[in-house]
C-alpha cells in the first residue's frame, strides 16, 4: 500500500500554516525547546551546559504539541562524548512513544526556529523520516503573533515508527582525519567567532579543525529569530566556500548548532552534508588530533 502523502508545503513552515493545520491527523507538532548555558570561568575558558525547558513546555505550548528534551530523549547515554545522536533502536522507541510512525508529518518548536529545531530536523533525516519541517521563528513568534497556547499535555497511540539510517549524514572523527588530508570534503565550523579563532575555549583547548571555513549559525537567521532569505543564505554559504560538488561536513561543539548550516545547505540547494556528530566536544579533548588557532571569520 502506498504511503499516505505528506501534507508539509516545505522544509520551513510559518505560524499561520501550521495554526491551520493542527487538526490534522497525520501532523505531530514537537517542542524541542532547550538552552545551552555558558559559565564564564576565567582564563578565556568556558562550561557549557545542557538544559532542555520542559517547565517551559508546562506552562504553554503549541496546542497538541509533544515535547521532547534535547538533552535526554534523542542522545545517547552511553556515548562518552556528551549530546551524540541516540542510536536506531532508542530513537525509534521515543518517536513512536509520542505518536510519530514512519508516515507522520513532523513539525518541530524550539524557542526561535533555530538549531535545536534543525537538530531534531537532522535526527529523523539521518533515521531515514524526510516528513519534518521547522517552524520559522519558532514559539517566540507564535506568542508575538498571538496564536494560541495550551498547557495540555496530549497523549497518542503508539507509533511505529522504523528507522532506516543514512550514515552519510553524520561524520565521525575519522571521516574529519581524512577531510583534512584529502581536502576533497569542505569542513565548516557553525560556532561564533571567538570559538573559532582560539579566543574562547570550552574545554581544555580552544581553535578549531585545520581547515575548516567559518560559516556561523547565527549569521543565517534575522535578528528576530527568522531564516534570512534562501538567496542571502546561498550567498553566505557560496562565500565561505561551499559548492554543489564539494561534500561539506559542518559541525561546533555537540553537532547541534552543526545541524542549522546543515538545515541551510539543504534549503538552498547547495547539498545535504553531513553532521560531525562528535564536533569540538570530541576534537578538542584529544591531543593527538590537530587544531588550528586564529584565522579570518
Amino acid at each position: 500500500m502506498a504511503a499516505n502523502a505528506s501534507i508539509l508545503p516545505d522544509d520551513l513552515v510559518s505560524g499561520p500554516w501550521l495554526e491551520a493545520h493542527l487538526d490534522q491527523p497525520s501532523l505531530r507538532v514537537v517542542d524541542i525547546r532547550g538552552y545551552v548555558r555558558t559559565t564564564d570561568l576565567g582564563h578565556a575558558k568556558q562550561r557549557a551546559d545542557y538544559l532542555g525547558a520542559a517547565d517551559e513546555y508546562a506552562v504553554g505550548h503549541v496546542p497538541g504539541a509533544v515535547y521532547v528534551d534535547w538533552t535526554t530523549d534523542i542522545t545517547d547515554p552511553d556515548d562518552p562524548t556528551p549530546a551524540q545522536i541516540a542510536p536506531p533502536a532508542r530513537f525509534a522507541e521515543v518517536m513512536g512513544g509520542v505518536g510519530i510512525g514512519n508516515e507522520t508529518d513532523v513539525v518541530v518548536v524550539d524557542h526561535t526556529g533555530g538549531h535545536f529545531a534543525t537538530r531534531l530536523w537532522w535526527a529523523l533525516r539521518y533515521h531515514g523520516h524526510d516528513r519534518v519541517a521547522v517552524l520559522d521563528g519558532g514559539h517566540n513568534l507564535w506568542v508575538e503573533e498571538g496564536r494560541p497556547l495550551s498547557a495540555v499535555v496530549p497523549t497518542f497511540g503508539r507509533a511505529t515508527f522504523v528507522p532506516v539510517v543514512r550514515p552519510e549524514l553524520r561524520a565521525d572523527v575519522e571521516d574529519v582525519v581524512r577531510a583534512i588530508e584529502s581536502r576533497t570534503s569542505l569542513l565548516i565550523d557553525a560556532r561564533d567567532g571567538e570559538q573559532y579563532r582560539g579566543e574562547v575555549a570550552r574545554g581544555p583547548r580552544g581553535g578549531h579543525i585545520p581547515s575548516a571555513v567559518h560559516i556561523p549559525a547565527k549569521s543565517l537567521f534575522r535578528q528576530d529569530g527568522r531564516w534570512k532569505p534562501v538567496s542571502e543564505q546561498r550567498r553566505l554559504l557560496e562565500a565561505g566556500g561551499v559548492r554543489p560538488d564539494r561534500p561539506a561536513i559542518a559541525y561546533c561543539n555537540g553537532g547541534v548548532t552543526a545541524t542549522a548550516v546543515l538545515f541551510a545547505l539543504h534549503r538552498t540547494g547547495l547539498g545535504t552534508g553531513a553532521n560531525y556528530d562528535g564536533s569540538w566536544n570530541e576534537w578538542g579533548e584529544r591531543a593527538d588530533l590537530p587544531a588550528e588557532i586564529g584565522g579570518k571569520t
